[in-house]
């Protein structure tokens, strides 16, 4: 399995409405996107203060394995919401953090 983690520094300019319109089109994916298992996301809610490095909100995704996550990177749908995404973060691609683990069993 993959699990996909993706973390969001967002403008202070992004509404409400566009983060829950872009976590709401990455959860529609599930339905476009063979292998892609669950989706989960929302607001840091860790007490370390300052860890976050401003990173405050994300969301991860758990794939069947890597063909599946493949198949989600390309996906035209998931192109327009990382576009979206870079768009709405903290100096573009550079407000976006994005790491992929391996999970076994």
């Amino acid at each position: 399995m993959i699990r996909h983690c993706v973390f969001i520094r967002y403008s202070a300019s992004v509404a409400a409405e566009e983060k829950a319109a872009i976590l709401a089109g990455i959860e529609g994916l599930k339905a476009h996107v063979d292998g892609m298992l669950t989706v989960q996301s929302g607001p840091n809610v860790s007490p370390e203060t300052g860890m976050d490095k401003g990173y405050s909100e994300g969301f991860i995704i758990d794939f069947a394995d890597a063909a599946a996550r493949d198949r989600y990177l390309v996906h035209p749908l998931h192109q327009a919401l990382g576009a979206r995404i870079v768009a709405a973060a903290t100096g573009g691609v550079e407000g976006v953090f994005v790491y992929d683990l391996e999970i076994a069993g």
